[in-house]
């Protein structure tokens, strides 16, 4: 699903217009982006988690040449999903053996 599919999908769902999708997304997308840049995490229950990562500076390779280069280190966005919830006891077991659920 790409933004646009996910505006229309949520004009659809809250039944509001297409413009007001697309203006409440940008929202969204904005608050986590300004959060993130004051290394705050946001939390949406059910959804994930967005945080700010910090990654060690390291030792890396010119692809072109084989020298090697020093990588700074750095602050970088990371998400992490949810957990999936069973809907049922056999959901459950099913995930684990890596079958379709059929409800």
């Amino acid at each position: 699903m790409n933004k646009s599919e996910l505006i229309d999908h949520i004009a659809k769902q809250a039944d509001i217009s297409k413009a007001a999708a697309g203006r409440a997304l940008e929202a969204m997308i904005g608050g986590v982006k300004s959060t993130l840049k004051k290394s705050g995490t946001v939390s949406i229950v059910g959804f994930g988690t967005f945080a700010v990562s910090k990654r060690a500076g390291r030792t890396g390779r010119n692809p072109r040449t084989g020298a090697a280069i020093k990588i700074k280190a750095a602050k970088v966005p990371k998400f992490r999903p949810a957990p999936l919830r069973a809907t049922s006891a056999g959901c459950l077991a099913q995930l684990v053996e890596r079958r379709p659920y059929k409800a």
